[in-house]
């Protein structure tokens, strides 16, 4: 399983439409959309754990896609230092 980040989200992006837009091109284990602690406000961005062999096909499919009137950015995510 590999994570990739997800940029330029709607604010109004639930975890659920994240799943099924990356599901479209492979297998979604986990989505989750990254929140403001203290507002709970999304901060538009999020990630999307995959399976190892569907990582390039989704980067190359969704990457500079418009999505709810936005252009994503998705790379695959990397570890924290």
């Amino acid at each position: 399983m590999r994570t990739l980040y997800v940029g330029n989200l709607p604010w109004s992006t639930k975890s659920e439409e994240l799943t099924t837009a990356f599901g479209a091109h492979g297998e979604v284990m986990n989505s989750r959309i990254i929140t403001d602690r203290e507002t709970g406000r999304s901060k538009g961005f999020g990630f999307v754990e995959v399976n190892d062999e569907d990582v390039e096909k989704m980067i190359e499919a969704m990457n500079g896609r418009e999505f709810s009137g936005r252009v994503l950015t998705v790379s695959e995510a990397k570890p924290r230092e």
